[in-house]
């Protein structure tokens, strides 16, 4: 894509399987893959992972290694609920899965562990479009103990401490830049302290000064002095199945839109909430939502069907290609639950503990005894009839000022 003043723009890992540095890499071990660089360069995202893996199984026995970027990529290349053990079973001298599972990427533990019979799931690295950060440097740990310690030379690091109420981040949203206030919090990568968390914040080579990079570390230990880092989670990120982040305010922004639907027949949304479901493959967002209905003619089902469409055209534009392009994206779904559901939810919350003058309805739910509450007071449920508007290389910029 390219930005309002005409600069190309694209993730890293575009820039660098279309380089030199990929396509003319000299010939090592850790990146001879079974895959040919055609394959890997091919446009059509089925059309290369089918490759890909027919390239795999005729080398079978070569294979000592599979992974993929992301677990939610990974899982998607096998897509059958009763291959257990698959993988092993497939290429039985397989050491270990290279795959991310840290992050929201950890809700695909079990089912890689179901479809690999328990192989060593290897997190090597930690990096962003932005800058490369740091390297695991145990890498045979288990997932839920990944830590990253940051390479000081890659990029100047700074941290401003973050306060989170219960595992939730306070703010709704996180602007790329900071305010005087927040400057004077920063904290260099010396002078972090066991335990605390921290949002990153970073200068690079390339020009980004102070860039907020939404990531939220926790400090996990020190290797000699050089501090190392739990990956905890990005910052106000409410759903995730696969590359696609969305925020508590975009949530919000599409719902609005879509509830503009409801107005011929007098109803309102009373409520709701969300829930990134990875039980299918793919995964997909479901929202819950509980209505006011004032009027007497009833609501038909294309209705919702454009509510969820409407959803769907209204999220970004990384959300829409994996549901068009990718096929990394189920459907989003919209389940109606019985009025009162969430008088239930609270009351659920409260007998947990919660503070009933502190209570707030939460955007994204994952406890799963909630999940199950929701689940079963739900009445009715309604798909997107089709995939939203994306166009390669288009991409809507915002202008944050």
């Amino acid at each position: 894509a390219k930005t309002p003043s005409g600069l190309v723009a694209r993730p890293v890992l575009t820039s660098y399987y279309k380089s030199t540095h990929f396509k003319d890499r000299p010939y090592d071990p850790y990146t001879n893959y079974t895959s040919p660089n055609e394959t890997i360069l091919c446009p059509d995202s089925y059309q290369s992972m089918y490759s890909q893996m027919l390239c795999g199984l005729c080398q079978h026995k070569e294979v000592l290694r599979v992974g993929a970027v992301f677990a939610s990529g990974f899982i998607r290349a096998i897509n059958k609920d009763s291959w257990q053990g698959i993988i092993t079973r497939l290429w039985p001298n397989t050491k270990y899965v290279d795959v991310i599972v840290t992050g929201t990427m950890s809700q695909y533990i079990p089912t890689l562990d179901y479809y690999t019979n328990g192989l060593p799931l290897v997190c090597t690295m930690y990096a962003s479009s932005e800058c490369y950060f740091g390297v695991n440097l145990n890498p045979l740990c288990k997932p839920s103990e990944v830590s990253y310690t940051l390479i000081p030379t890659m990029a100047y690091f700074e941290f401003l401490p973050v306060q989170r109420n219960n595992g939730v981040n306070s703010s709704i949203s996180v602007p790329k830049t900071l305010n005087e206030k927040e400057q004077q919090e920063l904290v260099d990568l010396v002078d972090v302290k066991l335990g605390q968390e921290y949002e990153l914040v970073v200068t690079t080579y390339s020009g980004l000064y102070r860039y907020r990079v939404g990531d939220v570390l926790r400090v996990a230990g020190f290797k000699k002095n050089a501090p190392q880092f739990n990956f905890i989670c990005r910052k106000n990120v409410v759903l995730c199945i696969d590359s696609d982040k969305t925020d508590e305010v975009e949530l919000q922004n599409a719902v609005k839109n879509a509830v503009n639907h409801f107005l011929p027949f007098d109803a309102t949304l009373a409520e709701y909430t969300s829930y990134a479901d990875t039980t299918t493959i793919p995964g997909h967002y479901v929202l819950y939502w509980e209505l006011s209905l004032n009027g007497t003619t009833p609501i038909p089902p294309s209705v919702f069907e454009d509510c969820c469409l409407t959803i769907e055209e209204s999220l970004n534009s990384v959300y829409r290609q994996g549901r068009v392009c990718d096929k990394s994206i189920g459907p989003l779904e919209i389940k109606i639950v019985e009025p009162g559901t969430f008088d239930k939810l609270m009351d659920y919350a409260i007998s947990l503990g919660a503070s009933i003058n502190q209570y707030k309805t939460p955007r994204c739910v994952k406890f799963a005894p909630i999940v199950e509450l929701l689940n079963s007071r739900a009445v009715s449920s309604f798909f997107s009839p089709k995939c939203p508007k994306w166009f390669p290389g288009h991409k809507q910029w915002i202008n944050m000022n």
